[in-house]
C-alpha cells in the first residue's frame, strides 16, 4: 500500500529570476494558491497520509506555509472569516507533511536519495513540486499510477502524449502498449531528435517506485549536467525488474515555465466563480486589440 510521497521542491527556479530570489517557485500563485498546495492536494486526494519535502536555501516560506499560524487564525476567527479560515486549514488532521534539506543541488535522482530513510522499504509516490496534472477523470493522476502498482508490483510513472515535434524536450519512452494507457516500458532516451525519438510518450512528472530504486541511485553515474539524474537510475533498475507506464487522462502544467504559467493562470481564472465572467470579457477585448 502506497502511504508516502516524496516531492522534490530544492531547485533554484532560475527561469522565474527575479520572483524566485527570495521565494520559492513552488510558492508562485496559480490565481490565489500557491502551486505546491495543488500537488501536496494531488498526494492527499490518492490517499496518501505521509508526504515529505525535499527542500534547499531559500525555500524556508514552504515550511512557514504548512505550519500553524495561530496568530492569523485568531484574527480570522474574530472577524468571523469561516471562509477564508477553512482555506488555510486545508490540511486533514491525519496528514502529516514533513522537510528535509538537500544540501547541494545534483539532480532530480540526488533529490530522491534524501528520502531513503524516511521511506524505508516501502513504495512510494514521487511528484514534482513546480509541476500540477489536472486529471479529467474521477481519480488524481497519482492515484492512477499507485492502481498500477498495485496490480503490477512494479514501479511505474506518469506519461503524456505532446507533439512529435516537442519531444526533444522530454525523457521518451520506447514501451509495449498493454491497453488501457498501460505500457511496459523497454527504454527511455533523454531529449531526443524527432528522428531518434521512439514514441511521443514522454515522462510526466509523477512516479510510483519501488525502496529498490534507492540502491540504483546509489550506484548510478552521474548524467547530463554531471547531476544524479533519475531517468538513468530508472533504466538501471529495468535491467532487473520491469517498469510500466501510465498514459495521463489530463493536462499537465509545467510551473517552471513563464509561458506555461501565464496560460495555468488564465486556464484556472476562468474556472473561479467570481473572475471567470469579467476574465473572459477582458479577453476577448484585449484579442480585438492585437
Amino acid at each position: 500500500m502506497v502511504k508516502k510521497a516524496v516531492i522534490p521542491a530544492a531547485g533554484f527556479g532560475t527561469r522565474f529570476l527575479p520572483a524566485t530570489k527570495s521565494q520559492p517557485k513552488e510558492m508562485l500563485p496559480i490565481v490565489d494558491t500557491p502551486t505546491i498546495q495543488y500537488v501536496v492536494q494531488e498526494a492527499i486526494d490518492a490517499g496518501i497520509t505521509d508526504i515529505l519535502l525535499i527542500i534547499g536555501r531559500g525555500k524556508r516560506a514552504l515550511e512557514e506555509y504548512f505550519s500553524k499560524n495561530y496568530e492569523l487564525e485568531d484574527q480570522l476567527r474574530e472577524k468571523q472569516k469561516q471562509k477564508e479560515l477553512e482555506l488555510i486549514n486545508f490540511l486533514p488532521d491525519n496528514v502529516a507533511v514533513h522537510f528535509i534539506w538537500q544540501h547541494e543541488q545534483n539532480g532530480l535522482g540526488d533529490a530522491v536519495k534524501y528520502a531513503r530513510h524516511h521511506v524505508g522499504d516501502e513504495p512510494f509516490a514521487v511528484l514534482l513540486g513546480d509541476t500540477v496534472l489536472e486529471s479529467f477523470t474521477d481519480k488524481p493522476v497519482i492515484r492512477h499510477l499507485i492502481d498500477v502498482y498495485n496490480r503490477y508490483e512494479e514501479g511505474v510513472f506518469a506519461l503524456e502524449e505532446v507533439a512529435p515535434e516537442l519531444v526533444s524536450r522530454y525523457g521518451v519512452i520506447d514501451g509495449e502498449d498493454l491497453g488501457e494507457g498501460i505500457f511496459r516500458i523497454q527504454d527511455m532516451v533523454e531529449k531526443p531528435s524527432l528522428e531518434e525519438a521512439p514514441s511521443n510518450l514522454v515522462v510526466a512528472s509523477r512516479y510510483v517506485l519501488p525502496p529498490e530504486i534507492f540502491t540504483a541511485l546509489e550506484v548510478v553515474e552521474p548524467g547530463k549536467g554531471g547531476e544524479i539524474q533519475l531517468t538513468d537510475a530508472l533504466r538501471l533498475l529495468m535491467k532487473d525488474q520491469p517498469m510500466y507506464g501510465y498514459r495521463i487522462d489530463g493536462i499537465r502544467h509545467d510551473m517552471g515555465d513563464k509561458l506555461e504559467f501565464l496560460k495555468t493562470n488564465i486556464h484556472f481564472g476562468l474556472k473561479h466563480d467570481d473572475l471567470a465572467d469579467r476574465l473572459k470579457a477582458y479577453l476577448k477585448d484585449l484579442v480585438k486589440e492585437f
